[in-house]
């Protein structure tokens, strides 16, 4: 510190000592900036700088004063220069770079900077001058942030995600996510909640309920957590339970939007149709969400399923005026109508915006594509998929596992590995199928390669054939053979699974295999139309040299043999096929 009194007033007891420090011109500084006068406030806090060289905040006040002057370039110098030689946890600086790259237009080093303040910032001092920000940003580069967390509010970008994950019916992956949040953050009850639902979806119920417990004990009257409670209980059966619940549920008027929209749909769920039809009505008063059309679906479900069909109808209607390319609401007023007019009470209706479940079969079995476009993007549809894969009965299952060979989908992969490893070990053709359709899922890898681990737990032969013959295997030798530089991997197990599950469903009464390249032949055209590779019977009998008619008769039989809904038979072309 140095003092400085003039010499002439030395003695002079009105004479006041000014004491040159870093505080002072600190002080006379910020005079100046309070008259714009920017010149004479960075020379001060220049000299504040010097008095105090190891002081970040100084530095940061002369790289104000410098961006306010236009000069961002050499504001980001100083603003570096603190974060790397004198205060790296500083993380303002960040975001004063970030604004000074933004007035530059250099918008994508701003969006990094910006990025690395919000997820190393502790305070989020200046949170909402951060999303001002990114909203320009997200403007002017035609694009989101890549922003994975904003640290001052921890666990929150992560839990959006997580919610986006659970719309998309990903439910493993946000189950992995949110248990990281909650192990993070165990007050953050919002996560509880939802990795709660996650769990319910894929059928993990124990663990469901143990979420929701851990809430209400935080938070005894957590009306998402008592909803969700609701329902488990009915799962479940408690009926004791559920009827105390209930009550207080159906005394309780929810204020917020959220909460409102959660009991209205918690009381669909649990049959308490005119209750939540009050409910759906409050909500359709409100602005913000009244011109959904989805909305108005779930309305009339409720007035529907309380015999207020008029009610419905209107409700109805509305929907296919908002929705007009939706085939939902015009189905449910086409089954009204019927229904009035044979004087019968419509079925109950599921509040789900969909299709209800077999008109949907309907329109998938002529078009594969729209199936796996829906069970990609549908989450009720896949969670369906986990409820049947894990509690399904053998045909059940055997059926969904078909289907989902068709969906090349990650985590419809995970789930088939779990059912191969499931002990104890199921039904063979539930085997076979489960593998050729993880195999499909995974893409075409060598064989030898695919599912080494699932395989030891698989059985090596199938059900009913307690022998293997040597034409049998020929058969497959040469089919194999002849596929192979024409087919992939998976096209060729594709064959010899379909060549084993024809021979189970003869056996014991399997003919001599006398026309063994008759058999190939039928084997290899099945295999093409069913991935739906362009061949003829022509092709393949040139091919094998044999008659068009023997390739014919050898398809019809192992379709007549292994045919089931879903499968092989659904993809084929009439056998009356013009060759």
């Amino acid at each position: 510190m140095i003092e400085r009194t003039s010499e002439y007033e030395l003695g002079n007891d009105n004479v006041i000592p000014v004491t040159l420090n870093a505080n002072f011109f600190f002080e006379r500084a910020v005079r100046s900036l309070d008259r714009f006068q920017y010149d004479k406030a960075l020379k001060n806090f220049r000299k504040a700088v010097e008095y105090e060289p190891e002081n970040p905040v100084n530095h940061c006040n002369v790289a104000g004063v410098l961006s306010e002057m236009g000069n961002y370039e050499a504001s980001n110098d100083i603003l570096t220069h603190v974060l790397e030689n004198i205060d790296p946890a500083m993380t303002e600086c960040y975001f004063y770079m970030a604004n000074n790259f933004a007035n530059m237009e250099s918008y994508e080093e701003a969006e990094r900077s910006l990025v690395t303040y919000l997820e190393e910032d502790v305070n989020g001092e200046f949170l909402a001058e951060s999303e001002e920000l990114m909203e320009l940003l997200q403007y002017e580069l035609d694009r989101p942030a890549p922003l994975i967390r904003i640290r001052s509010r921890e666990g929150v970008i992560e839990h959006e995600r997580a919610r986006a994950l659970l719309e998309e019916g990903k439910f493993t992956q946000a189950v992995t996510l949110l248990e990281e949040i909650v192990s993070n953050t165990p007050d953050f009850l919002a996560a509880h909640n939802n990795l709660a639902l996650a769990y319910f979806y894929m059928g993990r119920f124990t663990k469901a309920k143990e979420c929701i417990m851990r809430v209400l004990e935080q938070d005894s009257g957590n009306l998402h957590a008592l909803c969700n409670l609701a329902i488990f209980l009915q799962y479940e059966g408690d009926r004791g339970q559920l009827d105390g619940l209930l009550r207080l549920l159906e005394t309780t008027i929810p204020f917020h939007q959220e909460h409102l929209f959660k009991m209205a749909t918690t009381m669909g769920i649990l049959g308490r149709h005119r209750t939540a039809y009050g409910h759906f009505r409050r909500l359709l008063k409100d602005e913000e969400v009244g011109g959904d059309a989805s909305l108005y679906h779930y309305c009339a479900a409720a007035a529907s399923n309380s015999g207020l069909y008029t009610e419905a109808q209107r409700c109805w209607q509305k929907a296919a005026k908002l929705d007009p390319e939706s085939a939902v609401p015009r189905f449910f007023l086409a089954q009204l109508q019927q229904a009035q007019g044979e004087g019968k009470t419509l079925s109950l209706v599921s509040y789900n915006y969909q299709l209800p479940f077999q008109e949907q079969l309907k329109l998938w079995k002529d078009n594969k594509g729209s199936f796996t476009e829906e069970v990609r993007n549908n989450p009720l549809l896949r969670s369906s998929f986990f409820w049947a894969l894990r509690y399904g009965d053998a045909n059940t299952k055997l059926q969904v596992t078909e289907a989902l060979r068709w969906i090349e989908d990650e985590e419809m992969s995970e789930i088939l590995q779990g059912l191969l490893k499931q002990q104890p070990l199921q039904e063979e053709k539930l085997q076979e199928a489960a593998l050729l359709s993880l195999q499909r899922l995974i893409g075409s890898v060598p064989e030898e390669n695919v599912l080494q681990e699932v395989k030891e737990t698989s059985s090596p032969r199938l059900k009913g054939l307690p022998e293997w013959r040597e034409d049998w295997q020929k058969v497959i030798d040469q089919t194999l053979s002849m596929m192979d530089r024409r087919y992939d991997a998976i096209h060729k197990k594709d064959a010899e699974l379909l060549w084993k599950q024809f021979l189970s469903s003869l056996y014991p009464d399997i003919p001599f295999i006398r026309h063994a390249n008759g058999w190939c032949a039928a084997l290899e055209y099945l295999i093409a139309k069913t991935h739906n590779l362009p061949v003829t019977y022509r092709e393949v009998a040139q091919r094998y040299n044999v008659s068009v008619s023997m390739v014919s008769r050898y398809a019809r039989r192992i379709d007549e043999e292994c045919s089931f809904e879903g499968s092989v038979s659904d993809s084929l072309p009439p056998f009356t096929e013009n060759i």
